[in-house]
């Protein structure tokens, strides 16, 4: 007969996970991935080692896990913002203001999700994330375009570049750990003239 978890030993497995990957995401924050071995981990989990490695058989495979972790939130949180009714102009806007205020509040996380040099295994993951948020400003560039406040483009080449150049303009701001003054006011107005929208003006 094979052996089926109970509940409560499926709860207590559960549980112990969630630790490991709450204690990977504060250090990761804090340290970033050079400060993710599976010794700290276990450590800010409350839980031995051997714990860590029941759940994640190598340190590749639990910093991916937390990469996924921790970017799918950055992702939830610039969807939620896309999602606010209003025009495409202010959902431009807000994409900027999320994306890049989310990662001004907590530099060393956003250097690690963005650029740390770290296991082929999270570049992969980071491409799926960077499709994501493509995908996301994509259909706002599209209803734009339907909406003929946008000029005629193609709105997945359009997000892409996008999101790749304010990925890219962020990397060195958060590397350095602080953004300059005019960071953020510079990038929404790059957004806009990049989807081909009019400039807007900053408080």
């Amino acid at each position: 007969m094979a052996y089926r978890r109970t509940a409560a030993v499926q709860a207590r497995l559960d549980a112990s996970r969630g630790a490991i990957l709450r204690a990977a995401i504060t250090l990761l924050t804090e340290h970033g991935y050079a400060g993710c071995s599976v010794a700290a981990v276990a450590a800010g989990a409350g839980v031995a080692t051997g714990t860590v490695y029941r759940h994640f058989p190598s340190k590749a495979e639990l910093v991916t896990e937390v990469f996924r972790e921790a970017a799918g939130r950055e992702v939830a949180a610039v969807a939620a913002a896309l999602r606010r009714p209003g025009p495409v102009a202010g959902r431009i806007t807000a994409l900027v203001e999320t994306f890049a205020g989310r990662a001004f509040k907590a530099p060393r996380l956003a250097y690690a999700l963005l650029a740390e040099p770290v296991d082929p295994a999270v570049d992969a993951e980071r491409l799926v994330f960077r499709r994501a948020y493509r995908d996301l400003v994509a259909g706002v560039v599209a209803e734009g375009v339907a909406a003929g406040t946008l000029p005629p483009q193609n709105p997945d080449v359009t997000a892409a570049a996008l999101v790749g150049a304010i990925a890219e303009a962020l990397v060195g701001p958060l590397a350095a750990g602080a953004a300059e003054v005019d960071t953020i006011p510079s990038l929404i107005t790059f957004a806009h003239r990049a989807v081909g929208g009019a400039d807007v003006a900053h408080p």
